[in-house]
């Protein structure tokens, strides 16, 4: 799979950097289905140059969330723009892109033609030929959609999303079904669009995509904001300190001790420990096993923040410090 910096059409296929107001918004909305808050008062701002992860647990609001900045569903109560404008407006749909779970494209056309199909709907798209290029497709033209494996069919419908040179791109789950080249490979090139001005939203449940992708993040439950700020900043939210060893001490054993919040057997034979402080728990691995080694120790990732957030071990707090 090749990115524009690869196929040498960069300057030709991402747009320039625009100016700083948001170019998304979610002002105070609310949404509900039925006796069910989908959405309670959620503000969200995306702008030009960011790429912004949306991170919740299943039925935290996110599609609904990204639903309304589309313009395929309408708020309660509240505002929402695309642009300035409503999301429903044609205007704001030629500006961005999309790329969502569930694609519904006709299985018969052919990959060519579907991007030939998609590039029509936009007022300055690029070429069929760069389409291909950035997403590593110029062997799969004249395939049939419904004859590609799922990892194909991800990156046809990625190919599609960017092909409008948008100003805004909704990454929704974009590398599912991908191995780990295709998904690399998407990510440079998100970050490539990304430098040049194009504002990206990203669900994801890969949390080291977050990490990797992200400028910033916002965490949501039952459609509120629980945490939002740069990676660093969501991962300060949490104090634990992971632990990593290879012993012979049983992970029960370990999992009994004061300050120890979880103790379990990883990958060739490590010990993996979670805990509130690590120097008082290293102290005792290597008095009660002189035979230890590979210690390791190292501050809570953005999945184990994300975690503590959303399981309520966490004060809610809309900012990160």
């Amino acid at each position: 799979m090749h990115t524009a910096t690869h196929t040498g059409t960069e300057s030709s296929v991402l747009p320039q950097a625009r100016a700083a107001a948001p170019l998304a918004r979610l002002h105070q909305t609310h949404k509900r289905y039925g006796a069910t808050v989908a959405l309670d008062g959620l503000d969200l701002e995306l702008h030009a140059g960011q790429v912004l992860a949306l991170l919740g647990r299943n039925g935290a609001g996110k599609s609904t969330a990204v639903g309304l900045l589309l313009g395929l569903q309408r708020p309660d109560a509240g505002r929402v723009e695309l642009f300035g404008l409503p999301p429903q407006s044609l205007d704001a749909r030629r500006q961005s892109g999309v790329m969502l779970q569930t694609a519904g494209i006709p299985d018969a056309l052919k990959v060519g033609e579907l991007l030939a199909l998609t590039r029509s709907y936009y007022p300055d798209p690029l070429g069929v030929d760069e389409c291909l290029a950035l997403a590593g497709l110029e062997e799969l033209r004249g395939r049939r959609y419904g004859q590609l494996s799922g990892g194909q069919q991800r990156r046809v419908q990625f190919a599609m999303a960017v092909c409008g040179r948008p100003r805004v791109l909704f990454l929704d789950e974009p590398t599912t079904g991908l191995d780990i080249d295709a998904r690399q490979a998407i990510w440079r090139t998100v970050r490539a669009l990304a430098a040049l001005g194009c504002a990206v939203l990203l669900t994801t449940h890969y949390l080291e995509e977050a990490e990797a992708l992200a400028d910033r993040v916002v965490v949501i439950d039952r459609g509120r904001v629980l945490a939002q700020g740069r990676v660093d900043e969501i991962r300060a939210r949490v104090s634990r300190r992971l632990v990593g060893c290879v012993s012979t001490l049983p992970p029960p054993r370990v999992a009994a001790w004061p300050g120890v919040e979880d103790a379990r057997a990883g990958e060739g034979g490590r010990l993996e420990i979670v805990a509130t402080a690590a120097e008082p728990v290293v102290r005792r691995l290597l008095a009660e096993d002189p035979a230890l080694s590979e210690l390791e120790v190292r501050r809570a990732g953005l999945a184990e923040a994300f975690l503590a957030l959303t399981s309520g071990e966490s004060p809610r707090q809309e900012e990160a410090a």
